[in-house]
């Protein structure tokens, strides 16, 4: 009879783990996350704990404006707003930030109407205890404009603290419906520097998937890879944006937008990657 070997204990726990870990919908996938570095671990968390390989090709990077002087003085004068918008986790953050370098806290806010775009940047406002009064269906600035449909906005005054670039479509509509509405920079998004030699190592071996989660890191990654070599460099990988906005830039690029998740939110997009990976 041939001699026989058990193997127990731990061999046996990691055998199961391995076997586990390659049931995940994502293992053995190279899955690239373009957010800014300090933005990108939530989506990369939930990623890996699919069994992706994670990649950071972050092509934007956030940065104070330069100068402070707008948004201090619009908080100063922030009795004379009716309605805060902020289209964005950041402007939130940099927003309250200035409200505490101002002297003032979240009390300030008392009888203003609070809008966010969506459930991440409401979330920045519960962090201090302020509640939302504005959440639209559509996490996307034509969502925030339907939440104040049966408002009537002749006379009020908008305070919309928000990146340097950023879509006019919101301060265009109010304006149109009557608002008087002053637009500050909150911050800026730039494009790190990131040598070709770096480019090529991130992008070796060839990426399954590729995540937008914004316009600026559509149009900074083809500007990272260059126009002219893009659809090369992204031939065969599923492109997964995070919602209309970002798909439209990207076909304007010139990519097909594989896949686009239906809630415009980190969680959406992780679901929209894995059912595409599950079929």
């Amino acid at each position: 009879m041939a001699p026989a070997i058990s193997v127990m204990g731990e061999e046996v726990s990691l055998r199961d783990r391995l076997n586990g870990f390659e049931q995940l919908p994502l293992f053995g996938k190279r899955v690239a996350i373009t957010r800014a570095r300090e933005q990108a671990g939530v989506l990369r968390e939930e990623l890996a704990a699919l069994g992706a390989e994670v990649v950071e090709i972050p092509t934007i990077e956030i940065r104070p404006p330069d100068s402070w002087e707008p948004l201090d003085a619009a908080i100063r004068r922030l009795e004379e707003f009716h309605y805060l918008l902020v289209t964005s986790a950041n402007g939130v953050r940099s927003f309250l930030a200035r409200l505490a370098a101002s002297g003032r806290d979240v009390r300030a806010l008392h009888g203003l109407i609070i809008g966010a775009i969506g459930p991440a940047t409401a979330a920045e406002f519960a962090r201090t205890g302020v509640k939302v009064d504005l959440l639209p269906r559509e996490y996307v600035a034509e969502g925030l404009l339907a939440a104040l449909g049966g408002h009537d906005l002749r006379g009020k005054a908008f305070l919309i603290p928000r990146a340097r670039v950023a879509r006019d479509l919101v301060p265009r509509v109010l304006e149109e419906r009557g608002a008087r509405v002053e637009v500050v920079e909150a911050y800026q998004t730039v494009m790190p520097e990131i040598s070709p030699e770096e480019l090529a190592r991130l992008l070796t071996p060839r990426l399954d998937v590729i995540t937008f989660t914004s316009s600026s890191t559509a149009t900074n990654f083809a500007r990272l890879v260059g126009q002219d070599r893009l659809a090369e460099t992204l031939r065969g990988v599923v492109i997964a944006s995070i919602g209309p906005i970002t798909s439209a830039t990207l076909r304007q690029l010139g990519l097909a937008v594989t896949l686009e998740a239906r809630e415009s939110t980190m969680a959406g997009l992780v679901r929209a990657i894995t059912e595409h990976a599950l079929r």
